[in-house]
């Protein structure tokens, strides 16, 4: 036929758009994935019965980026700007984001008896860092289930918190939201010092980092407990995560109060019990929740340093957490153990970890790196803040936790546009964000060894 038949060339254009998208790369399928979700959000959010006031297209596009990468950085106060229908829709783009566009499609297709074909297979298996479809299918049900049934437990007892204070229907309203918020890591909240009026509330500070900290472990951890039930039937990662969770978290509550203890602007003024309750909300929400109880510009440098490391560390793999991950720190910290020692193999719990397993460990440290350096070299040159602001930036928007130092709203637009970047990579994920450029390919070609200097 004639290559300008009006009724071929429609229907060519389809089917090459099609196999076009159909031979996406996993990674490539995820980051469009967010993208859609952002741009959804932002034209919800760009709508005049979304805000009080007017909000810019690129406010909006930090917004909805905020809340779809489950960060919390925010240049508008949610509380007072955003309308109930704008805090509404950032609720479930938090839900969305923090769950994974990927479960709601996988349980969506599983329910209506769709088959999945093998690209699609493909995707949802790196979504998930599974080999196997089955267990994919069975983990996206049940993470539904469990963040449901988490989320509605959260929910009781905020409302039964702030019942006799704001009365049923706030109380209902702040319940919805922040316990979205704290499941999902997002650190997003309805006034704009965050929690700091509750530091001393104890109900509203077990709930909340309770609810992080759930989280943040990671629901193939949550569904290993649930199968199992008892601490000897574990698998390794499982115990890895709670054990590295439990150390990390108790480390970091020490050291914030040594730390703060004589800080008139966070700790100095307290009684004993609300020191305890206060550093240890601070401790947990910098594994990338993004709540706070004191003013984060008025922390001591040391702890200020602290949570940068808390933060870059994050949450545990297949959560609603980000940063380099648990069991990816502890994977490195074992593999330098290893060297140091002089020993072959790099051991956990008894148990070996694959070489290939100690490269990926490494290359998503290096990435991560790489991207916090490039981070903070481009803001140093936008941006006319101190130092340790900017890095503290940089890692609370790659590892998605939402806490600032006060610079976030001083952003210049190409600052923000930095960070909207920074917070996209940092919930897909630094090294699926590197495989977007960078498509895996296995090589057979095996090369004779080369003797390099190292150290």
């Amino acid at each position: 036929m004639k290559p300008w038949d009006p009724h071929v060339l429609p229907y060519k254009h389809i089917i090459a758009a099609k196999k076009n998208l159909l031979n996406l790369s996993p990674p490539a399928v995820l980051f469009l994935g967010f993208a859609l979700l952002i741009a959804i959000g932002t034209v919800l959010l760009k709508l005049p019965i979304a805000s009080h006031s007017e909000t810019s297209l690129l406010q909006s596009i930090f917004t909805a980026t905020s809340a779809v990468t489950v960060t919390g950085l925010i240049l508008l106060d949610t509380g007072t700007h955003f309308t109930l229908f704008g805090q509404i829709v950032i609720a479930l783009l938090i839900q969305a984001g923090g769950l994974g566009f990927m479960t709601f499609a996988i349980v969506a297709a599983v329910s209506l008896g769709a088959k999945l074909g093998i690209g699609q297979q493909v995707v949802v298996q790196e979504a998930f860092n599974q080999t196997n479809l089955e267990k994919v299918i069975y983990i996206a049900k049940y993470v539904l289930i469990y963040s449901l049934f988490i989320e509605l437990t959260g929910f009781i007892l905020l409302v039964l918190t702030w019942f006799n204070e704001l009365g049923l229907s706030t109380a209902i309203h702040h319940a919805f939201f922040y316990t979205i918020s704290a499941f999902n890591n997002a650190g997003f909240a309805l006034s704009s010092n965050s929690l700091t009026p509750y530091f001393n509330n104890l109900s509203i500070n077990l709930v909340i980092t309770a609810l992080v900290i759930i989280g943040g472990i990671g629901f193939l951890v949550l569904i290993d407990i649930k199968t199992q039930k008892s601490w000897h039937r574990l698998n390794v990662n499982t115990k890895t995560v709670l054990l590295s969770t439990f150390i990390i978290n108790i480390c970091a509550f020490t050291l914030i109060w040594v730390l703060e203890v004589k800080n008139p602007a966070t700790l100095g003024q307290l009684s004993i019990l609300d020191q305890a309750l206060t550093a240890w909300f601070q401790a947990v929400s910098p594994r990338t929740a993004g709540f706070n109880t004191v003013p984060i510009e008025e922390l001591t440098q040391a702890t200020t340093t602290l949570m940068i490391l808390l933060m870059y560390i994050g949450g545990g793999s297949l959560s609603t957490a980000s940063g380099l991950k648990i069991g990816t720190f502890v994977v490195l910290i074992m593999a330098t153990y290893a060297f140091l020692r002089r020993r072959d193999d790099v051991v956990i719990l008894q148990r070996t970890v694959p070489p290939t397993q100690v490269m990926r460990a490494l290359a998503l440290a290096i990435v991560s790196i790489i991207m916090i350096f490039i981070g903070i070299f481009i803001l140093t040159l936008t941006e006319n803040a101190q130092f340790i602001d900017i890095v503290f930036e940089v890692v609370s928007a790659l590892s998605t936790v939402g806490l600032s130092r006060g610079l976030t709203t001083q952003l210049s637009i190409t600052g923000e546009i930095v960070i909207i970047f920074f917070m996209i990579i940092g919930r897909v994920g630094p090294l699926t964000f590197a495989y977007f450029f960078a498509s895996p390919k296995k090589k057979y070609i095996k090369y004779a060894n080369a003797d390099i200097q190292v150290g």
